[in-house]
């Protein structure tokens, strides 16, 4: 199957998709001044005991003070917490290696926050759950340092073993490896993708991995909580790292900051793959040109409709997602009732579980299906459904449909869902239901570039406009668009943008960066047109 990964660099976000024989499976959106991402290490203060909930709230900088429960302080919170007041000790000179002290014995799982915890007390914390709602992060004390290959625990003793990988021979190669190579009291997670590996690209990750430990503690001894000690390089390469396979056909990049870092990861895991990453520097837009607008368009909201006229409706709540299955016109395709039932079933277990991937959707899913009378086709839709949601890298489980014909699905939820809103707003009236006359519109166009050439003294400029009023712009032989560049010079392109709204445009300076042309400086002022008129009169007459 081919797979091909789009990157789509803003100035305020960064947009990964993901599509498999084109078709959009995956979207992720990254805003570029994110405070929090799962990963994050803080230097945190604990801020005040919640003996009720056995959780601690503590403060890491958010508005929203993060949860920190009992049970994810580690079993090993006693041995952390006696090597971080050491640590954070600054008449200390050096701070201890973790490999060269005693690890205490497991905490009681069964205690309470008061027993291990003090108002005040400071400690290093990782982000699990980025914050979600009115509810802020949720953290662990359980430090774990990911790589490509394995994920590194300290103050762990044991080495795990991904479950994908199914060879017995491999698990043992793996296992005798790190239980060689890796430093005391740490602990090691083998990912997937650690299977095969050279010796020395393992090796050289977990000095990686315990070298970014020692560079974290360094940071936490000179820094006051709250503060951030330990953050990916990228970002961007800190969502590829999960998401990334060698397999991929392409890897298509529009930003060359972002190029750079893509393409020097690659070359780190898989070399002799370094090629399929591709500087994109056409003007169109990178969505546009490879469907992936359209795609988002018609996949999100709350309707999504498949085959055959059938279709979804998909409803957020705080608590839950609800989805309800319809089969639309789909009800005269099939003999009977029963079998059209299970075929539209089907077929919306692939949409669902396809969306569930595309929308990041975590928590309680409930899905009403259409009734099936028959008890081995709701076992063939129970068995498809775990069949198809076995790519998904989420950690999920799933129920048999009820006698209700509701199935219901738990999914990790580690950030919100990603709800883009497909419905656009007016540019022109903003929702009051009366707009100027479109036929206008060129006209408003025309004394933008005016304003952006004559007053601004722009140059070399692209102005995005709807597909629809691109097309109307360079109708004919002598075409608007033809008449303007003749007029103002040859400064400025005019190209379609999907993601726009009908009468909506932007404008991108030759270094990409969009022009702000502020409300007030929309409608040129009397004095302005009336020396413009002037200024062409002139111009005939010469």
């Amino acid at each position: 199957m081919r797979s091909d990964l789009i990157v789509d660099v803003q100035p305020k976000e960064v947009s990964i998709a993901l599509t498999e024989e084109g078709r959009l499976v995956s979207l992720q959106k990254e805003a570029r001044d994110i405070t929090y991402a799962v990963g994050d290490i803080y230097l945190a203060k604990v801020k005040k005991l919640m003996p009720g909930l056995n959780a601690a709230f503590v403060n890491v900088g958010y508005e929203k003070d993060a949860f920190l429960h009992y049970l994810d302080l580690g079993s090993q919170f006693s041995s952390y917490s006696s090597f971080l007041t050491k640590a954070l000790d600054r008449k200390e000179r050096t701070v201890q290696s973790i490999s060269k002290m005693d690890l205490k014995p497991d905490i009681d799982k069964h205690g309470t926050i008061a027993d291990v915890l003090t108002p005040g007390q400071e400690l290093l914390v990782q982000i699990v759950k980025e914050p979600i709602s009115s509810k802020g992060p949720r953290l662990t004390t359980e430090i774990t340092l990911t790589g490509r290959y394995m994920v590194l625990i300290p103050f762990g003793d044991k080495v795990s073993i991904s479950q994908k990988i199914k060879t017995s021979e491999e698990k043992m190669r793996l296992r005798q490896l790190m239980e060689s190579i890796r430093p005391k009291n740490f602990g090691v997670i083998i990912r997937t993708s650690a299977e095969g590996k050279r010796v020395a690209e393992l090796i050289h990750e977990m000095k990686t991995l315990v070298r970014y430990w020692e560079e974290t503690i360094e940071k936490a001894r000179t820094s006051t909580a709250p503060a951030l000690v330990f953050q990916e390089e990228s970002r961007i390469v800190g969502v590829l790292r999960d998401i990334f396979n060698p397999e991929f056909e392409s890897v298509q990049v529009n930003d060359e900051e972002t190029y750079k870092q893509i393409s020097e990861y690659v070359g780190l895991i898989a070399p002799e793959r370094k090629e399929i990453v591709q500087l994109y520097k056409k003007d169109e837009p990178i969505f546009d040109h490879f469907n992936i607008t359209k795609q988002i368009k018609s996949s999100f909201g709350k309707t999504v409709s498949f085959r055959s006229g059938a279709y979804i409706i998909i409803e957020h709540t705080e608590a839950l997602h609800v989805i309800d299955v319809n089969s639309g016109n789909r009800s005269k395709a099939a003999n009977d009732q029963e079998s059209n039932a299970l075929e539209v079933n089907l077929r919306a277990a692939d949409e669902i579980a396809r969306q569930l991937r595309l929308r990041d959707m975590g928590g309680i899913i409930v899905i009403d299906f259409i009734d099936m009378a028959k008890a081995e086709h709701r076992q063939k839709l129970y068995e498809h459904m775990k069949e198809i949601m076995q790519g998904d890298r989420a950690r999920h489980n799933i129920l048999p449909l009820s006698k209700f014909g509701l199935m219901q699905i738990t999914r990790q939820r580690v950030r919100p869902a990603l709800d883009i809103v497909t419905t656009e707003t007016c540019p022109s009236c903003f929702g009051k239901g009366q707009v100027q006359p479109s036929l206008l519109f060129t006209d408003t166009l025309k004394e933008k570039l005016h304003y952006l050439i004559d007053d601004l003294k722009v140059q070399d400029f692209i102005m995005y406009v709807h597909p629809f009023v691109d097309a109307y712009l360079k109708k004919g032989l002598l075409s608007p668009y033809r008449k303007w560049r003749m007029e103002l010079g040859r400064k400025f392109r005019i190209l379609p943008d999907q993601a726009l709204a009908y009468l909506e445009y932007k404008v991108l300076d030759k270094n990409h960066n969009e022009i702000d042309i502020k409300e007030e400086k929309d409608i040129d002022s009397s004095a302005t047109k009336t020396k413009r008129k002037a200024k062409q009169r002139t111009q005939q007459e010469e």
